[in-house]
């Protein structure tokens, strides 16, 4: 006579493990626009003078690159 056996399989339950939420963080917020601010690209070295700074209630990113420019 043939006895068959049974192997026993722990498997970890998807709700045993937990799982810390990931944060995004936001891009820094550069200071407001003041007429004559220096702004420059790390990527390319094009660099701005800010001549009119607009009046909007939140504030503009300025972007070259793919990437928010920096104070110089």
């Amino acid at each position: 006579m043939a006895v068959k056996k049974v192997a026993k399989t722990q498997k970890a339950s998807a709700s045993s493990v937990t799982k810390k939420p990931v944060k995004k963080t936001a891009p820094k917020k550069q200071k407001e626009l003041k007429s004559g601010a220096r702004y420059g690209c790390d990527v390319c070295g094009l660099t701005m003078t800010v001549d009119n700074p607009c009046q909007c209630t939140d504030f503009c990113d300025i972007i070259c690159c793919g990437e928010q420019m920096k104070p110089v």
